[in-house]
């Protein structure tokens, strides 16, 4: 107990006191808690770690720390921090705790109807406070994150243009040829951890948006540090902005890309390439997450860089994890061995860079429990625009897809293909809201008496099918999961409950593993840990009440576990360079410790003192 009144942040300033709690160390339990509890909440020590914390030493001072994001508390500054900083007087003269803080921003996040309005007030917040708005996302993920990400971050990008109001992140252009490695330099941390990348090619379900994509790195990057733990200073969101094809952008007054045709062929690799070299020469242990590339593209950069550079695409490997640790738990929702996954028939409605991603992952977890590959492809039906996925396109298709083709019904619709192979499983990343019709949902229920049913694309309009839908299809019986999310159902007396399969479950515990382990690249079986750990955070209780994800509001808990699994993972593979000659007892402890805890820490100005 003593020991844990030792790390309040109070500083130990009645001697008297501390020698007495010192000699009675065994005295009475009640009365420490009590202790505790006060000086860990009360007044504007509220929300400050109990541990010791050396200050934050900073460059600047007096106003340009309350215009700088990184370092501002608002009106929690402390009387003894306006002083010491030389800003007293230029805040209101009541100090408001960080609870009261979130009390107030909440208030005003509820008042408003409108989720762009919302998204807006986070934002500003965003700009101003980088402390308290993780703190806010960490204490409301679940009622948060679909503001700052899926759906919402789709109607934000495409009025990003209308809406900036203050540069965060880098841009390259073609413009920047021969000066990146140079350029890199202007972004002032100099350990970034993580960079989320787009050229903004294909923004969700939205297509061609450009620049304005910039609001997806933006908003994965929140969740690496809220969800994730990577401190903010860590992170670098970025768009390769190589113009757009969107007409409507070459003609907005209000557009801040670059106003031409897309770059296409060697120029566009070459631009591509300048990048990953200039940010790795500069931040050698980086991890790069690509982000929304289009579908010619996605796959040919991730096969280039894969082998030998940190880096992952979140459409491609991020996806696949998730819907994979959703299927697995699918299987124990149905009362089926996890194992068995290769006894499925899976219908893969979306042939892009997500749905061959998605087959691309299933079917290596197959492999690993035991199938061969022959046996593991047999198990997928995917469908594009033109139908099943055969043999005869070949000299049409890419190699990735050239996996999955089928040497009979090549062409065959999608209705056609559940009808005739009575899949266990409808995933579906197309695109195109309401592609899942009521008579192919309900011959998936005629066939198979749970069937699993995921729509995954984003944003909410652009879902395949709605949660009330695919319940009232199969009365009921579907295992349900969605990429945007849907407010529970009810049918008769009978509630259901639909879960996100959102790559938020994955990709921040898998970079904050790849990170701190020092990983020289990401490997397929790392994203098979993950998506294994995630699935076996869902519990039983979960499970009764078709759940086959975890709650928002343990996403922090979550990404830790899938963090420790790739460590493991690394050092597995000998890849864990950071963490050579190093004994650690209690991993989990380790990366709990690791993790950045959004609290208000002190502040002293950096300078030089001379005599």
């Amino acid at each position: 107990m003593l020991s844990k009144i030792l790390q309040s942040p109070v500083k130990r300033q009645n001697s008297s006191l501390w020698r007495h709690l010192s000699s009675s160390a065994k005295g009475s339990s009640s009365i420490n808690d009590q202790l505790i509890e006060t000086l860990s909440t009360e007044g504007e020590w509220a929300y400050c770690s109990r541990q010791f914390m050396a200050p934050l030493k900073i460059p600047v001072r007096g106003s340009d720390i309350l215009n700088n994001p990184l370092y501002n508390k608002g009106t929690a500054f402390k009387i003894g921090e306006r002083d010491r900083l030389r800003f007293r007087g230029l805040l209101p003269p009541r100090r408001a705790n960080m609870p009261i803080q979130i009390k107030r921003i909440m208030q005003a996040i509820r008042n408003e109807e409108d989720s762009i309005k919302k998204n807006i007030i986070l934002e500003d917040l965003h700009d101003r406070n980088e402390t308290l708005y993780h703190r806010v996302l960490v204490d409301h993920m679940e009622e948060l994150a679909p503001l700052i990400y899926t759906p919402t971050v789709g109607q934000a990008c495409k009025e990003f243009g209308m809406r900036f109001r203050r540069p965060r992140g880098m841009y390259f252009t073609e413009e920047d040829r021969g000066h990146m490695a140079s350029m890199v330099y202007n972004w002032p941390h100099k350990d970034v951890h993580v960079i989320c990348v787009t050229d903004g090619s294909r923004i969700l379900g939205l297509g061609d948006l450009g620049a304005n994509g910039m609001g997806i790195p933006i908003g994965k990057l929140s969740l690496y540090c809220a969800a994730g733990g990577i401190a903010p200073h860590r992170v670098l969101p970025v768009v390769i902005d190589v113009g757009t094809n969107n007409e409507e952008l070459l003609e907005d007054d209000f557009y801040l890309g670059v106003q031409k045709k897309r770059l296409n062929g060697p120029e566009y690799y070459q631009l591509v390439d300048e990048f990953m070299q200039a940010v790795r020469h500069r931040w050698p242990n980086v991890l790069v997450q690509f982000e929304d590339f289009s579908s010619d593209k996605a796959q040919i950069l991730l096969n280039h860089y894969r082998h030998d550079h940190l880096c992952f695409n979140d459409d491609i490997q991020g996806t696949g994890a998730t819907t994979l640790a959703g299927v697995l738990g699918a299987l124990r929702a149905k009362g089926e061995d996890v194992n068995d996954l290769g006894k499925q028939r899976i219908v893969i409605a979306g042939a892009g860079s997500a749905g061959i991603g998605v087959a691309q992952v299933l079917m290596q977890a197959m492999i690993e429990q035991g199938r061969t590959p022959e046996e593991a492809k047999d198990c997928f039906f995917v469908v594009d625009a033109s139908g099943l996925l055969g043999v005869e396109d070949d000299d049409k298709l890419s190699p990735e897809q050239r996996d999955f083709t089928r040497s009979e019904d090549g062409g065959m619709p999608l209705h056609e293909v559940v009808k005739k192979y009575k899949p266990t499983m409808l995933l579906g990343m197309t695109g195109v809201g309401g592609l899942f019709k009521e008579e192919i949902i309900r011959d998936m229920a005629a066939n198979c008496e749970r069937p699993v049913i995921f729509p995954l694309s984003n944003p909410t309009i652009k879902a395949e099918c709605t949660a009330e839908q695919a319940f009232e299809w199969t009365s009921g019986k579907c295992i349900f999961a969605s990429g945007s999310p849907f407010d529970p159902v009810e049918i008769g007396d009978k509630t259901f409950y639909p879960t996100q399969c959102n790559n938020m479950y994955i990709f921040p515990g898998l970079g904050l593993g790849a990170t701190l382990a020092g990983a020289k690249r990401v490997s397929d079986k790392m994203l098979y840990v993950a998506a294994e750990s995630l699935a076996n955070f869902v519990t039983d209780e979960d499970l009764k009440v078709g759940k086959v994800f975890p709650p928002l509001s343990s996403i922090r808990d979550v990404s830790r576990n899938v963090a420790v699994e790739v460590i493991k993972q690394a050092m597995e593979e000998g890849q864990a360079r950071r963490l050579v000659g190093k004994e650690i007892p209690d991993l989990e402890a380790y990366v709990q410790r690791k993790m950045y805890d959004p609290v208000y820490v002190p502040i002293v100005e950096k300078r030089e003192v001379s005599i």
